[in-house]
């Protein structure tokens, strides 16, 4: 793996943060650490400093000035002189007795810490750096007595050889610390990611031809397998988009080419047998009809995608629905005649719904179509309406045909399907695709029920009309 490429992946960068942060919060507890330690020793310190400054001043109440300065002296030998020492000020700073000062001449006096150590009457400390930080000093300002001020100082060398030792062996814990955060965040991040790279092998590998490929889901219901499970859903959902649209576009080509056919035969023969003018009128005619056909194909297809695609233009009416049942039927009763069918209607009004006349007729026209055409001579097929649930009236259609195979019931709506696999009967496999588009146009819907040599029932939904619903 080439490193640009290594620099711009996303476990590279969950590494980085990782081991970032990583490496922040170990520096932020050493720091914590360090803080903690260096306050701890200031305060033994200080502590050791204020008991020397209260025996300075039990020895001053007792024994006066010269026994401070023989206490002065002694406590130097006794700690070693270039551990501690002592000096004894008067309020403005003059210096009038001290312990040996050959190491610490370099100590000043701080006139503003003395000023407030004679203001506030308490102890004052500070910090002193000697010698281009060669050394530190721990200094107390004491007020011993009435006009005498003790400064005091202890050495740091012990405690700076511990911070030296802290400082290096932080250098070296944060070099184990950066080893430690970024080899196990590579790995955590690989293994976090692992589902993310058979999603992308997946799909890299994925064509119309190989749509069969899934993820592989490891049931740890965790947020990769939710990433796994979706994709694979939304793959079960393009491979059956597509092999619809295979079929439709295989229904198309068979539905075009029986009329593009007869066209070109009818062209054919007449111009070869044709010997006078009937005969090219006849041929005109039969055009003019396929024409229309084509045409008609192609106008409910727009129809059905507009429709679905919320483009579609309905003007919409309040009507009675039992008139438009009856205007149907009065269209169909002559068909059903020829076929020998029984038409019924028993819709019993009044049903108001609020629809575009001229499309609720299609709907409902090619519904009836489809039951007197799949039901054999003998049967019949009735029209009914109730009232539904949720301001709802369900328009159903029974007939008392060949039915429709399980298999095919959630098909039958499908553009271009046809039950029939010779696709022998007459018609385009449009008409119950646009029969629900048109019914859901109109905030509604159709369904089926259907037993295989039974007969089937298609149930148009339509929103009832405000009064209706008010009625009932």
């Amino acid at each position: 793996m080439r490193f640009p490429r290594l620099f711009h992946t996303l476990a590279f960068r969950l590494t980085l943060w990782y081991a970032g942060i990583f490496v922040v919060s170990s520096c932020v507890s050493f720091m914590l650490f360090y803080l903690l330690v260096s306050r701890t020793i200031v305060n033994h310190m200080d502590g050791e400093l204020e008991g020397i400054a209260a025996r300075f001043s039990t020895v001053l109440s007792v024994q006066g000035l010269p026994g401070i300065k023989r206490l002065a002296a002694l406590e130097a030998r006794a700690a070693g002189e270039k551990k501690v020492f002592f000096r004894l000020l008067y309020p403005d700073g003059e210096v009038f007795a001290s312990s040996y000062m050959a190491y610490w001449e370099r100590i000043p006096i701080s006139q503003k810490t003395l000023g407030e150590l004679l203001n506030r009457k308490k102890n004052m400390y500070d910090t002193v750096t000697v010698g281009d930080g060669a050394y530190s000093v721990r200094v107390l300002y004491h007020l011993v007595g009435s006009g005498v001020v003790l400064q005091t100082g202890l050495a740091m060398e012990a405690y700076s050889g511990f911070f030296n030792a802290f400082g290096r062996v932080f250098v070296a814990a944060m070099a184990l610390v950066v080893l430690l955060a970024v080899v196990p965040g590579w790995f955590m991040a690989r293994k976090a990611l692992g589902g993310v790279a058979a999603v992308t092998r997946t799909a890299a590998v994925i064509s119309g031809d190989s749509l069969s490929r899934r993820v592989p889901v490891t049931g740890h219901q965790d947020e990769l397998d939710q990433l796994a499970t979706t994709f694979n859903g939304m793959l079960d959902r393009i491979e059956t988009l597509v092999t619809s649209i295979r079929e439709m576009g295989d229904n198309i080509a068979h539905d075009l080419k029986g009329p593009v056919t007869r066209i070109r035969g009818l062209a054919e023969v007449t111009l070869v047998n044709g010997k006078g003018i009937d005969e090219y009128q006849a041929m005109a005619g039969s055009t003019i009809e396929e024409a229309d056909r084509l045409l008609s194909m192609i106008n409910t297809m727009l129809v059905i995608s507009r429709t679905d695609s919320g483009q579609g233009e309905f003007s919409m009416e309040s009507l009675d629905l039992s008139q438009l049942v009856e205007e149907a039927c009065q269209l169909f009763y002559p068909l059903a005649e020829d076929g020998n069918v029984v038409l019924k209607n028993m819709v019993q009004g009044p049903f108001r719904v609020q629809v575009d006349r001229g499309m609720m007729q299609r709907c409902l026209s090619n519904i009836m179509d489809n039951a007197i055409k799949y039901t054999n001579a003998g049967g019949s097929v009735a029209v009914t309406a109730a009232p539904g649930v949720d301001g709802m009236v369900a328009l159903s259609v029974e007939d008392s045909g060949v039915g429709i195979e399980t298999e095919n019931m959630d098909r039958v709506f499908e553009r271009f399907f046809r039950a029939d696999a010779s696709r022998s009967c007459r018609g385009t496999g449009l008409g119950l695709s646009l029969a629900r588009s048109l019914a859901r146009g109109h905030g509604g819907d159709v369904t089926v029920k259907s037993v295989p040599g039974r007969g089937s029932v298609f149930t148009i939904y339509l929103p009832l009309h405000e009064e209706n619903i008010t009625k009932w």
